[in-house]
């Protein structure tokens, strides 16, 4: 009988196995289409204009960070990447120019970026929600980012945590306990721009038809889901390099930065497949319901996103199956489903922090060790904790 039971649950995981694989191309694509951005000329040109203009550690420890995170709202493999690459280049700089650098903790401010992500433009539980047809929508159906990324609820609780960000740059750039460090050598190499404008033509064409969209839709912003996201991304990226040779080469470097995305995503979808059929989701979210309230609630399904993304460090992944569970005892209790997902993605950005899994691409551009960042990105991790309790408690 225990047999026969367990190769059913195990057929309930092969029956949901490819059951994501849409989502994990969009997240596949959001990924390398903003890497490949990060790493163009015209963005490298700036990065490097910019490190010239860093005199101190102060100077270098912000213009990193909040760059970081710029970068993460708009994109998180973009800002990622342009954090790292960023904090290198400011390291090397502050070698060349003997300066009084404190490279570690420049390296984790590169890293920001992954704090801030998943309330931004490509935070994957909103633009999933706001695609039509997408797996929850039997059950939320269709919410609009102007409920979630553009909310107030989001936006106020965005700015608290980067002004409280910023404040904790300074406290920890202006501490003289450290030794200067600076990366040994360059180990990012560039792209050779290729001859040909056919990316100069396409990102043209797709910018246009994008741009179009808002005329379209001028009070609703219904259309902005995962697959416009990626649209942009694509355009920008082919304006970027101009040529197609050379865009692909960056999509070819990107790609194995995605290894990961390729491989997890079924398995996944595969526990995501073992939750609803054998009627897992409907005994966890009931068990959410009984043990907390409309007030408790929402910090609970927090701090169990925070939690579950140590063992599922992918947003878009952590989202398939958590996502179910926190939204149906959310609209048990009669909670604002937009708010809610907007909870669960301050969850799974604020463990980041803790979870170097995402810092292995900034780790290996920067040459700093993970634990030298991560002395650093836990002050990250207890103030990010302390301002998203206190938006979701108070602002909810």
């Amino acid at each position: 009988m225990d047999l026969f039971y367990a190769l059913e649950v195990l057929k309930f995981w092969q029956k949901g196995f490819w059951e994501l694989l849409e989502f994990t191309l969009q997240m596949v694509l959001i990924l390398i289409f903003g890497h490949a951005l990060a790493i163009s000329n015209p963005v490298n040109s700036l990065l490097v204009k910019l490190s010239k203009q860093i005199k101190s550690n102060t100077a270098a420890v912000l213009v990193t960070g909040m760059t970081a995170i710029a970068a993460g709202y708009i994109n998180w493999g973009f800002g990622l990447i342009l954090g790292a690459v960023l904090a290198r280049e400011i390291g090397l700089r502050g070698r060349e120019e003997g300066h009084h650098f404190n490279y570690p903790l420049i390296a984790a401010s590169g890293y920001l970026g992954m704090m801030v992500w998943h309330g931004g433009f490509s935070g994957s539980a909103p633009l999933k929600v706001a695609e039509e047809g997408h797996f929850l929508s039997d059950q939320i159906g269709l919410i609009a980012i102007n409920k979630t990324i553009f909310s107030d609820f989001n936006l106020y609780i965005n700015v608290l945590l980067v002004l409280a960000l910023i404040g904790t740059l300074m406290f920890l750039a202006r501490k003289k306990s450290f030794k200067t460090s600076f990366p040994t050598q360059s180990n990012t190499k560039g792209i050779v721009q290729g001859k040909d404008k056919l990316g100069l033509v396409l990102g043209l064409l797709i910018m246009i038809l994008g741009i179009a969209d808002f005329f379209h839709s001028p009070q609703s912003l219904g259309f902005i889901d995962l697959n416009y996201v990626n649209f942009m991304l694509l355009g920008a990226g082919l304006l970027a390099f101009q040529s197609l040779s050379s865009f692909i080469k960056a999509v070819t470097i990107a790609l194995t930065g995605a290894v990961e995305i390729i491989l997890q995503f079924p398995f996944y979808a595969g526990i995501l497949g073992i939750m609803k059929y054998s009627g897992l989701l409907l005994i966890f979210s009931e068990g959410m319901v009984a043990l907390s309230s409309t007030n408790t609630f929402p910090l609970l399904a927090f701090l169990s996103a925070a939690l579950v993304n140590f063992f599922i460090p992918s947003g878009g992944g952590q989202w398939a199956i958590q996502g179910p569970i926190i939204m149906d005892a959310a609209t048990k209790l009669g909670l604002d489903q937009a708010n809610m997902v907007m909870v669960f993605s301050y969850g799974d950005q604020l463990s980041n922090m803790l979870q170097p899994f995402w810092a292995l691409p900034l780790l290996a551009i920067t040459g700093v060790p993970a634990k030298d960042i991560l002395k650093y990105t836990a002050y990250f991790f207890f103030v990010g904790l302390l301002v998203f309790g206190f938006g979701i408690y108070f602002l909810f």
